[in-house]
């Protein structure tokens, strides 16, 4: 963990690599991209949820009754 000295560094560096004006836009924009990463990762595991069948149930699919699904 990054003591406090190390953590006022930090944000000074960015305050001056990034602009002072810049930093708010620069915050909205992390916010947004985590959110709809968040997004991205949830619709991915209700998809996979979906995909994967149950115990004791048959994948539905164009196999012909009788044949294996391999």
């Amino acid at each position: 963990m990054l003591n406090p000295t190390e953590m006022l560094l930090l944000l000074l560096g960015v305050v001056i690599l990034v602009g002072g004006k810049k930093l708010p836009e620069l915050g909205s924009g992390l916010g947004k991209g985590i959110t709809e990463f968040k997004k991205g990762i949830s619709a991915a595991g209700e998809e996979g949820q979906k995909q994967v069948p149950k115990e004791g149930e048959q994948k539905t699919g164009d196999t012909k009754p009788g044949m294996s699904t391999l």
